[in-house]
């Protein structure tokens, strides 16, 4: 049964990713006046599939002077850790249900600037060093403001269990109250998952292709699944704080079909964002960060851990 549970578990993450590749590729290729794959299976729809087999039936290469040890477990890591963050969600049932599993989603997330320092040292190359050390600096600077953002919405929630998220945003959601957290939560989800504008660390132009320039064949495909992989949590998340997800008519677990449907918007605003914007300057990433974000967290924190001190400070009414 356990093992049952892990591929009941793993499979559809996959296969969700799959066909997130899948489904970006057509939202790009409709929004510049082109089609996307259109030629394997109808309407291109074993694209994923195809591309998954010619991949993993490549022969893998390494430099010859990388790290073998290092290489070859960086991507294992980046998507075992891609897939073990699901773990605590209710959808509509949690694997491991956990007190502290906001807590415990912030550590994993923050784990993953290892695989990819890791990928850019191993590989031995200074395009992948110096994406991977791009990579890295964006992501812990961008792991801050998420951290406060967590915080101010843990004073308004009481805990930091997921269920109790959504009784809390039983009548209101809270991306209502929160609305500049939620912006800037959104905004910075899409740079800690190193997507467009964001992606300075797969700046063609001069890195070539960043942290992954020396993998191929299934190292490469890891690093693949486990970005679409955080993407797809990333926008779960987001739901999960701000767009409250309803309990099912018995109120014992989440309505699936509501939050598919919320987390699926977001997804497709992650691609339009990309479709839309183009790459930002990495001095202008780091002054939005410090300079605009933080503060602004800083004092929205504040405020909220001055709403509940403030009301206790009141009288009872008789």
């Amino acid at each position: 049964m356990f093992i049952m549970n892990l591929l009941l578990y793993i499979i559809p993450i996959l296969l969700a990713v799959a066909f997130l590749t899948l489904i970006e590729r057509k939202v790009l290729g409709y929004m510049q006046f082109r089609k996307g794959p259109n030629v394997v299976g109808p309407y291109g729809l074993l694209q994923p599939f195809a591309d998954a087999v010619k991949l993993f039936t490549k022969e893998p290469l390494h430099p010859l002077s990388s790290s073998v040890l290092m290489y070859t477990l960086a991507p294992t890591l980046a998507l075992t850790l891609a897939l073990t963050i699901w773990t605590p969600l209710p959808m509509p049932y949690s694997l491991v249900d956990l007190n502290l599993g906001l807590l415990f989603i912030l550590a994993l997330s923050s784990l993953s600037v290892y695989s990819i320092l890791w990928s850019g040292w191993a590989s031995n190359s200074k395009y992948a060093l110096a994406g991977a050390l791009r990579a890295v600096a964006q992501t812990i600077s961008y792991e801050v403001t998420l951290a406060i953002i967590l915080l101010s919405i843990m004073m308004i929630n009481g805990s930091f269990t997921l269920k109790n998220l959504i009784i809390t945003q039983e009548n209101m959601w809270l991306i209502v109250p929160a609305w500049p957290l939620a912006m800037m939560w959104f905004i910075s989800t899409l740079a800690e998952t190193n997507r467009a504008p964001f992606d300075l660390t797969e700046g063609e132009s001069e890195l070539v292709s960043g942290f992954n320039v020396e993998y191929t064949a299934g190292p490469f495909a890891m690093f693949f699944l486990a970005e679409y992989a955080n993407i797809i949590i990333m926008n779960a998340l987001t739901t999960m704080l701000f767009l409250g997800p309803s309990f099912n008519q018995d109120f014992t677990h989440v309505n699936t079909f509501t939050f598919m449907t919320k987390m699926m918007i977001l997804t497709l605003t992650f691609l339009w964002v990309r479709a839309s914007y183009p790459r930002f300057r990495y001095d202008q990433l780091m002054q939005l960060l410090w300079k605009n974000f933080l503060p602004m967290t800083l004092a929205l924190c504040l405020w909220f851990i001055s709403i509940p001190m403030a009301l206790a400070c009141v009288p009872p009414q008789i």
